[in-house]
């Protein structure tokens, strides 16, 4: 099963598994990066899935632009957003971004560098299309800090997910270090499977 037709059929569910599962972590964690967002915001998410954080995003800013490769979690990600009028869903590739260079003032990518075989080119795109001065926050679930998270990973690979990466803590950072990205700030939202919140302010 392709990676995109997966999320698609996953899509309709992925909300239940993760209030089940995980709440404390799935709600605060749009909640978290919704504070590193200012009212003035041009902002662009990427792998926004079903809007977990998209939701807390658009009460915040001027204007989100919410991505993803599949259609399934847009059209979730939509309905959930239905009531905010600055918000627009687009389907995108995270390493082929079509916007121009400095273009939004905060770019967010949650819960998917784990996903990808080339995250270089991701945080590259990331990095082009946010201005100066602006900030890159990426979000990661670090599932391997705990038992319970391991098996949830193992859980949803057996579903057909491809993760190529899993963190914790000090591999997260270990990861960014290697990328060349030396000041990164954390935060972590601590529940039953933590997230890292990497924040990363273009010079």
């Amino acid at each position: 099963m392709s990676k995109k037709v997966f999320w698609d059929r996953i899509s309709p569910i992925y909300d239940l598994f993760e209030t089940v599962y995980n709440r404390k972590v799935f709600t605060g964690t749009g909640a978290k990066v919704a504070e590193m967002i200012d009212t003035s915001d041009n902002v662009l998410e990427c792998a926004c899935g079903t809007g977990a954080i998209s939701v807390y995003i658009a009460q915040k800013c001027r204007k989100l632009i919410a991505t993803d490769y599949a259609v399934g979690m847009l059209k979730q990600a939509e309905k959930k957003c239905r009531m905010y009028r600055n918000v627009t869903f687009r389907r995108a590739d995270i390493t082929d971004l079509k916007y121009k260079d400095e273009s939004f003032d905060k770019v967010i990518a949650g819960n998917v560098i784990h996903l990808l075989p080339e995250p270089e080119k991701a945080l590259h795109e990331l990095e082009r299309v946010v201005k100066h001065g602006g900030s890159i926050i990426i979000p990661t679930y670090i599932n391997m800090s705990k038992k319970t998270g391991r098996y949830a990973v193992r859980l949803i690979e057996m579903l057909g997910a491809d993760f190529k990466k899993q963190f914790d803590m000090d591999s997260y950072k270990k990861f960014f270090s290697d990328m060349g990205y030396k000041n990164v700030k954390y935060h972590v939202v601590n529940g039953r499977m933590p997230c890292a919140i990497a924040v990363i302010v273009k010079e």
